[in-house]
C-alpha cells in the first residue's frame, strides 16, 4: 500500500494514477497529522509526500518522517509535477525498495548458510572422532554413525539449496 500525503485537489486523481500505475492501493492523507495516524495504523510500501508540506509545516513534517518505519519516502512538488513524473519517482522508488529487500535477504541466506556449514562441518569432525573412540559399545557406535548420516544429508541439503533468488518484480515495471 501507498500513502499519498498532500492537500492538493489533485490528490484523488494522482492515487488513481499510482494505483493503475503500480497495482498497489494508495491511501490519501490530506494532512501531515492524518498521515502520522494512518503511518500508525498500518504499514505502507511508499509514503509519498507533498514538499508544500515540509516547507509550510516542518516541525509536523519531522514528526511524520519519525513515524514512516520501513516505508521509503518519495517527495514530490505536486505543484509543478504531473502524473507522468509522480508515477516514474513512485515506480523508481518501490524498484530501488524491492532491491534493497532481495540484496538484504541474500546476505542473510548467505550468513545463514555459512554459519551452518560451520556447524555441520564441526558435527561432521565429532561424529567421526566419537566413532573412532576404541572400546565404543556397538549401540553407542549404531547411534553415532546414524547421527554422521543424519549430518552427511543436512549437509547435502544445505549444498542443494540456492542461495539467490529471482526479484520479483513491481507491478507495472
Amino acid at each position: 500500500m501507498i500513502l499519498l500525503v498532500t492537500p492538493s485537489e489533485r490528490a484523488r486523481e494522482c492515487a488513481a494514477a499510482l494505483h493503475g500505475a503500480t497495482g498497489e492501493e494508495v491511501a490519501v492523507a490530506e494532512s501531515l497529522a492524518r498521515a502520522v495516524t494512518l503511518l500508525r495504523a498500518e504499514g505502507y510500501l511508499a509514503v509519498v509526500l507533498d514538499q508544500h508540506l515540509v516547507e509550510t509545516e516542518p516541525h509536523e513534517a519531522e514528526n511524520t518522517l519519525e513515524h514512516l518505519g520501513t516505508s521509503i519516502l518519495v517527495p514530490v512538488n505536486l505543484a509543478i509535477s504531473g502524473m507522468e513524473r509522480l508515477v516514474r519517482e513512485v515506480r523508481a522508488a518501490l524498484q530501488r525498495r524491492q532491491r534493497e529487500e532481495v540484496r538484504a535477504r541474500q546476505t542473510a541466506i548467505g550468513r545463514l548458510h555459512g554459519e551452518l556449514n560451520g556447524t555441520i562441518t564441526a558435527l561432521l569432525l565429532s561424529s567421526e572422532l566419537a566413532l573412532e573412540t576404541p572400546g565404543l559399545p556397538a549401540a553407542a557406535a549404531e547411534k553415532l554413525q546414524a547421527v554422521h548420516e543424519l549430518v552427511k544429508k543436512l549437509r547435502r541439503q544445505l549444498e542443494t539449496t540456492g542461495l539467490t533468488e529471482e526479484p520479483e518484480h513491481v507491478a507495472g515495471s
